[in-house]
């Protein structure tokens, strides 16, 4: 039981002696008033202590926030002042070194541009020995792959003749027979068909010694000059090529395509080779200007 119902049943009891019954049930009247008011001040105290409960936690979360937009606004500050010193960095860039730059630039394109003619230059060499080789195999064609080899390495045309061919088979020979004229014929043909192409013409020996000439004392660098020399001779008085187009070379016994400890391996390495040289002219032009 409130201590104002108490009082007022002690109060009213006393009263009932002294005071009417309109009164008495007045006064009730009033107190149950006054009890309805204090329960709503007891609801409405309730709800402002919720209220304000809630405004505190929304003002906790508030200062945590603007405590992390200070620290995002510091790094930003200092993002700010890095790009600012970079930028000063850049800004001092001298002259000299935008110079430098500049013909670094330069220096690029100009090596782009000489990269592009020496491409050029060595296609056209790849063309005009793709055209040999060509005109080469069809004019040569008929004899034996070991008696005639022409290939392409390393942007050389190599045209290999063999003794046999050549010189009947006959170590110490460096008479041309027939069968050697016919097929230096059909060469020289395609050398005249490209008269800007040069050529050397090196004789090889197998590493067999055999008795030297009482008269001319030849060995094997003697034989192989010799061979080289006898086609050359050919290629110019019966074929009109120009003899500075040729070279002659002797190699000796000293460069094989093979064993010598066999008779085929020796027959192999007593071959006369025709190497057309590459043309050169415009490749080393381009190596000039560069």
């Amino acid at each position: 039981m409130r201590p104002v119902h108490f009082c007022l049943i002690i109060f009213s009891s006393s009263l009932l002696s002294c005071v009417s019954t309109g009164k008495y049930k007045a006064m009730q009247q009033q107190a149950q008033q006054n009890d309805s008011l204090y329960i709503w001040s007891q609801r409405t105290l309730k709800a402002c202590q919720d209220a304000n409960n809630d405004l505190n936690k929304q003002k906790v979360k508030l200062q945590d926030q603007e405590n992390d937009m200070r620290l995002e606004m510091n790094a930003t500050k200092e993002n700010n002042t890095q790009l600012r010193k970079q930028l000063q960095d850049l800004s001092a860039l001298s002259s000299a070194q935008a110079e430098s730059i500049k013909k670094s630039f330069d220096n690029m394109g100009a090596r782009d541009s000489y990269l592009q003619d020496l491409r050029s230059a060595l296609a056209h060499r790849d063309s005009m020995n793709l055209a040999v080789i060509m005109e080469l195999k069809a004019t040569m064609g008929g004899f034996r792959e070991e008696d005639v080899s022409i290939k392409l390495e390393k942007g050389v045309v190599y045209v290999d003749l063999s003794d046999t061919l050549l010189f009947n088979n006959d170590s110490n020979s460096y008479t041309l027979n027939d069968k050697a004229k016919s097929v230096l014929g059909r060469l020289g043909r395609v050398l005249n068909d490209h008269s800007s192409v040069e050529f050397m013409v090196e004789g090889h020996t197998d590493s067999i010694s055999y008795p030297l000439d009482s008269l001319t004392s030849q060995d094997h660098w003697d034989i192989s000059v010799k061979r080289a020399t006898a086609l050359v001779k050919v290629l110019q008085n019966e074929y009109n090529i120009s003899p500075i187009r040729m070279t002659a070379a002797g190699r000796s016994e000293y460069v094989t395509v093979a064993a010598n400890d066999t008779p085929e391996g020796r027959a192999a390495n007593r071959r006369t080779r025709i190497i057309i040289l590459p043309q050169l002219d415009q490749l080393l032009k381009v190596l000039e200007h560069g």
